[in-house]
């Protein structure tokens, strides 16, 4: 199991009708640089087609879904079925387990190989991760901009996510907010993003 440099603290980010809390150092620098490494190297990544607005677009990052068999998840009209957990994450999921109180059944990564590679606008509000989702963000690599703004509309607020840092998104957070990591024409080293969630078996097993 990863160890937490501190404990990590974690900063409650000051947004009306939100949990959200941040911990920029929630692994240890060697640990964090050894993650990316191995995850970089081992995990099946992929670039999958997703279809949005009526047609058939390649996702602008590699992605990998994660998690106990049954797991599946359905995003843009795709259905994901899990990739069996590996050592390193699974021992990472422990950790962030403990950090968070709550308990996952799958992640998805994503590798964000330079700037140009993105994720747009969305909430993670999918009905299998019901009303009200813990969703547990761990960043590793290049640091990146996170944006979220109401859903309603409005200005939106950012964090610079740190390697090795950890976000928790809770309550209310998915139903009131989008967030995005958009692209950036600075020079950045590739990022690797893991966000732990708990799929909920459906109703009507398909």
């Amino acid at each position: 199991m990863f160890e937490p440099s501190a404990p990590a603290a974690l900063q409650v980010l000051p947004l009306p009708r939100a949990e959200i809390a941040y911990a920029p150092g929630f692994l240890p620098p060697e640990q964090a640089d050894g993650l990316f490494d191995a995850l970089k190297r081992t995990v099946p990544w992929q670039q999958p087609e997703l279809f949005i607005h009526g047609r058939h677009v390649l996702t602008p990052r590699l992605c990998c879904w994660m998690g106990d068999p049954g797991a599946v998840y359905r995003y843009s009209n795709t259905r994901f079925q899990p990739e069996p957990w590996t050592a390193a994450v699974l021992a990472l999921k422990s950790t962030v387990e403990a950090a968070s109180g709550a308990v996952f059944n799958s992640v998805l990564l994503n590798f964000y190989r330079d700037g140009r590679d993105a994720m747009g606008w969305h909430s993670d509000d999918e009905p299998e991760l019901g009303p009200q989702p813990v969703i547990a963000s761990v960043s590793l690599g290049g640091v990146r901009r996170f944006l979220l703004r109401p859903a309603s509309g409005g200005k939106s607020s950012g964090i610079a996510l740190a390697h090795g840092s950890l976000l928790l998104m809770r309550g209310d957070t998915q139903n009131h907010y989008r967030h995005s990591l958009p692209r950036t024409a600075k020079p950045v080293d590739g990022r690797i993003n893991l966000t732990f969630r708990k799929i909920r078996a459906p109703k009507h097993p398909v």
